[in-house]
């Protein structure tokens, strides 16, 4: 297959590389390293004017779930665990897109070929620098990063197909129009959908696959994003749209990569798995670490086609680098970095000249560290400034006060308490009769930190602070939910399709509950204990409850969620939280972070 120019080639690309468009940290070693005949470093192998020896080290960068964190995250959501040799574990701050690209780049340094690859969800549920701005600055800055391919993740399908386009095409945004004096470029590099079909031609949305080629040697990438995307994404983001098996799909287009001549294949696979150490430099592949990654992503590595030689997955936010056998019993690569740009992976792949494919026995992987101690991307840091300053005028304001962290973390979070509570406070100024409110934990991306950010004093809480905590433009909706109804949608946090990875709903003032973790699917919701305002939930009676329009919608696998009546949709979700903090709050009596003491857990 011949080399070409880039697929866009009004934009700088790097110069040593060329390609071809189709339809500090503790190292974990993926596969021990085997000692490969003729082995010596990329230089040596591909010199000017030296005969390419057989093996050839191909540098694979990856890193997945951005999610337009370009400015370093807060809180947890900037920190990783590392895990000590003596056993311990220490926290370390970590992300922010211009030591990102400090890092990056420092890590290509004397490896001749080299690719940047991510698993998808690069935008959407973005803080206000990228969302405020249709997650343009994101594309941009991804651009700058030097980024060659991304799978699709769902959140690439929140403002739908059409948006999707746009990012990957260019053009203003069809309402907003252009930002700044210059359009929008669109992204550098391409976008795999090979699973999401359009449902009238039944045709991939985008292309399936990316070939990365240089010289002689020559690297298929496959994209998929989860089957059940529809089941969290908003309908309207998947309005026509069809999702396909993450298997199936990969091993077709394996096969027909094969066909044109690309025996060394990646999946980049926006699904993920949950590792058994919280550690992003755990060695999964230890003895006694057992399967060492459990979840979605362990089943797809085992059925997904010997042809493929190593897996960048994501969604999950975790961090691994592990081994999972293929379907004929040979180890293959899974990795993960993360989420919020606090890692990135660095997976060595072996190239056989001789037959084209990866030498599997030669594969070393670790997660890397974007420690904030290095120099920071002038470049990048000129790109953050640029959209920040014409975010300011917004994102800057003032909008409420707390005395300490409202963090999102744990079953019941305090941050849960409080949005179900603002939109409790907001739905009782449409219908005063209004019992309660049910808030989905996976909308709550961000907490809300005591410390300054952004140049505002300890304590203050900004709109830029808000946004990035709800970022979804969600509304605000009622409905009307017999006592049976409700019931049944707090035992569907724990079975069906949320049985192995509960989201459990954040629940305003008055209503509460016991979840029974020595019990197995819905038993774990004990029905006798539902109660609000201290009197048990009557299965027959009516009862008004306020959610966000992606529960209303029956998001999450909250099926019951979307078959209430008498429907009232108010105004968006972080309208309502902004309103509760300035009518909850001020600067000399500020807002104490909640008890999250409604959900009572038994162990």
């Amino acid at each position: 297959m011949p080399a070409s120019s880039p697929a866009h080639p009004r934009r700088r690309r790097r110069t040593n590389r060329l390609f071809v468009t189709a339809a500090g940290a503790l190292t974990v070693g993926a596969l021990a390293a085997a000692a490969l005949p003729g082995s010596a470093s990329a230089d040596e192998r591909h010199g000017e004017g030296h005969r390419p020896g057989r093996y050839q080290d191909v540098q694979l960068l990856s890193f997945n779930d951005l999610h337009g964190n370009l400015e370093p995250p807060t809180g947890s959501s900037g920190r990783v665990t590392e895990l000590q040799p003596d056993g311990t574990t220490k926290t370390i701050d970590a992300g922010g897109a211009a030591y990102l690209a400090t890092h990056l780049r420092q890590a290509r340094e004397g490896n001749a070929y080299s690719i940047t690859a991510a698993g998808g969800d690069m935008v959407g549920a973005s803080p206000l620098i990228s969302g405020l701005f249709h997650d343009e600055p994101t594309i941009e800055a991804l651009n700058e990063l030097e980024l060659d391919v991304t799978s699709v993740g769902n959140h690439e399908f929140d403002e739908g197909a059409a948006e999707l386009s746009r990012l990957q095409n260019g053009g203003c945004h069809p309402t907003d129009g252009c930002y700044t004096d210059q359009e929008f470029q669109g992204a550098d590099f391409p976008y795999l959908a090979a699973n999401v079909l359009n449902e009238k031609t039944r045709k991939p949305l985008l292309k399936p696959y990316w070939v990365w080629q240089k010289r002689d040697v020559k690297v298929g990438f496959i994209g998929v994003t989860l089957e059940g995307t529809p089941n969290i994404v908003s309908a309207e983001g998947v309005k026509g749209l069809v999702f396909k098996d993450e298997v199936e799909t990969i091993n077709k287009y394996a096969k027909e990569l094969r066909r044109k001549g690309v025996k060394s294949i990646v999946a980049l696979i926006h699904e993920g798995g949950f590792p058994a150490s919280q550690s992003y430099n755990y060695d999964c592949d230890a003895p006694g670490a057992g399967d060492g990654i459990s979840g979605p992503i362990a089943d797809i590595a085992k059925n997904v086609s010997p042809d493929v030689d190593a897996l960048v997955t994501g969604h999950t936010h975790n961090a691994y680098v592990c081994t999972i056998p293929d379907p004929a019993g040979k180890p293959r690569t899974v990795t993960s970095a993360a989420s919020f740009g606090r890692l990135y992976t660095d997976t060595t792949l072996t190239y056989d000249r001789r037959t084209g494919d990866i030498a599997r026995t030669a594969v070393k992987s670790a997660n890397h560290v974007v420690s904030r101690d290095v120099p920071k991307a002038p470049d990048m840091t000129r790109l953050i400034d640029k959209w920040n300053t014409l975010a300011a005028p917004i994102g800057g304001r003032p909008i409420g006060y707390i005395s300490g962290d409202i963090v999102k973390d744990g079953t019941e979070s305090p941050l849960g308490d409080l949005i179900a509570d603002a939109q409790l406070a907001y739905a009782r100024t449409l219908d005063p009769e209004t019992d309660l409110a049910l808030m989905n934990p996976g909308g709550i991306r961000a907490s809300l930190t005591y410390a300054a950010s952004g140049g505002e004093g300890d304590g203050v809480v900004t709109f830029a602070e808000a946004f990035t905590v709800q970022p979804f433009a969600n509304t605000v909706n009622l409905q009307t939910f017999t006592g049976a109804q409700l019931i049944q949608a707090l035992k569907e946090q724990v079975s069906g399709s949320n049985e192995a990875a509960p989201k459990i709903l954040q629940v305003s003032d008055g209503l509460t509950w016991t979840l029974d973790l020595t019990k197995s699917g819905a038993d774990r919701v004990v029905t006798d204990s539902v109660r609000l305002n201290g009197e048990p939930i009557d299965p027959s009676a009516s009862y008004r409850v306020a959610t966000n329009s992606f529960l209303a919608g029956g998001g999450d696998g909250f099926t019951t969620l979307g078959q209430g009546a008498d429907d009232l949709v108010g105004d968006d979700d972080l309208a309502a939280l902004e309103q509760y903090l300035t009518a909850h709050s001020s600067a000399g009596s500020p807002l104490a972070p909640p008890a999250a003491d409604r959900i009572t857990i038994v162990k």
